[in-house]
């Protein structure tokens, strides 16, 4: 487990997924039987390392990554790094034979993503990358109503993510300061749209177009240490998606914007048959024959209450730590050879939607996605590609 010391690294994959697979007796397979899993820490602090060691009672840990994977007990590579270090650690893990599971993005460019892929296939190596939002207690409701054809034709989805992130300066940031500056890998272009990417994918179809806004809303922050430093990375980005079937989503992700919703993601879908508002964990529906009739009047106080006129959905089932869930289904990917469609290809198409929404932004223009597979071409064939016609798309600049 490498960058294991990392807020996400730390909390979501060692605590609450690898630590609570093993305190359950580990990894239950299809036979019936379980697997256990024993973790190495990784990192370039040796001093904190010990320290989580010895706090869960942990045996093994190092700073020398090329040691850990020349050692043939160490069956899978987790990387947790910053998006700079990521491509050339991994690179190193196909070298070696061993699994990987990642975070995402895989990668700093589409070029960089599509070719740990493509290694990654020639090595025979099995690889997964972090899809944790699908798995979310709100985002299983809505899988539910698709999939039982509640929508009807689905026409539109509406999502707002973000919270405010502190400048440092008064009140602590709550997020590490690289997160704003582009030349260390932040962004939250970088940070969500390889997120949004497998969320619309794998719930209402490909995405095929963006239209994007990023902006840096605020030009200076404070750092970990205290002293000021420029933001170079954009803090919020706007952006429309065209997906296949005629579908279009709009979604805004801020770190500078002040809450007054649910929850801190939030999802609107709409249908023919009806409409679904959707959280991390809540989900409420409000079907065709109990939409009602609203009539625009300015001139009149609108007493209706149309939060009333919304059902929440039960949760009839248990839903687990997501990543957790998803750290369960790729063991037994790689132990018994489940099926794993999270792979390093739908993680070069994350970063795929991220590159197309910066060029986006920086051109003032729709931009289309191709199809990606392993034959496609490297990213400056992909971009050569966008710039074909690029007069017949939208937006101006």
């Amino acid at each position: 487990m490498n960058g294991v010391s990392g807020r996400m690294g730390y909390r979501q994959h060692l605590v609450r997924s690898i630590l609570a697979i093993r305190e359950q007796g580990g990894v239950e397979l299809s036979d019936g039987t379980r697997v256990q899993l024993e973790p190495i820490l990784v990192g370039r602090n040796e001093a904190k390392l010990a320290e989580l060691a010895e706090k869960h009672g942990l045996e093994h840990y190092t700073t020398n990554l090329d040691e850990a994977l020349a050692d043939d007990r160490w069956q899978i590579y987790a990387d947790f790094l910053v998006t700079k270090a990521r491509a050339k650690a991994i690179r190193k893990a196909i070298a070696a034979g061993k699994a990987i599971y990642t975070e995402k993005p895989t990668a700093e460019s589409f070029e960089e993503a599509l070719e740990l892929a493509r290694l990654a296939k020639e090595a025979g190596v099995k690889n997964g990358v972090v899809h944790d939002k699908l798995y979310l207690p709100g985002f299983q409701k809505l899988k539910r109503l698709i999939d039982s054809g509640f929508f009807g034709r689905i026409l539109s989805v509406r999502g707002e993510f973000g919270y405010w992130v502190f400048e440092g300066d008064w009140q602590p940031a709550q997020r590490p300061s690289w997160n704003y500056r582009a030349e260390d890998g932040g962004g939250i272009i970088v940070d969500m749209f390889p997120h949004w990417n497998y969320v619309l994918e794998n719930l209402f179809g490909r995405v095929e177009s963006v239209y994007a806004k990023a902006s840096t809303h605020i030009p200076s922050r404070v750092d970990e240490r205290g002293d000021e430093y420029v933001a170079t990375a954009d803090d919020a980005a706007y952006a429309i998606f065209e997906l296949e079937g005629g579908i279009v989503a709009q979604l805004n992700s801020s770190w500078t914007v002040r809450v007054n919703r649910d929850e801190l993601v939030e999802f609107q879908v709409d249908g023919t048959h009806g409409s679904a508002v959707v959280g991390l964990f809540g989900c409420k529906i409000q079907p065709r024959n109990a939409t009602p009739k609203p009539v625009w009047n300015p001139d009149l106080a609108d007493s209706h209450d149309y939060d009333a006129d919304w059902l929440e959905v039960p949760t009839n089932d248990v839903f687990e730590n997501g990543f957790k869930t998803q750290w369960e289904e790729f063991i037994r990917h790689v132990v018994e050879d489940a099926p794993n469609p999270y792979d390093f290809l739908a993680g070069a198409r994350g970063v795929l939607l991220a590159e197309r929404g910066l060029a986006s932004s920086r051109d003032g223009r729709r931009i289309e996605l191709p199809e990606v597979t392993l034959g496609s071409t490297d990213a400056a064939a992909s971009v050569a590609d966008a710039e074909v016609g690029a007069s017949e798309l939208t937006g101006a600049r």
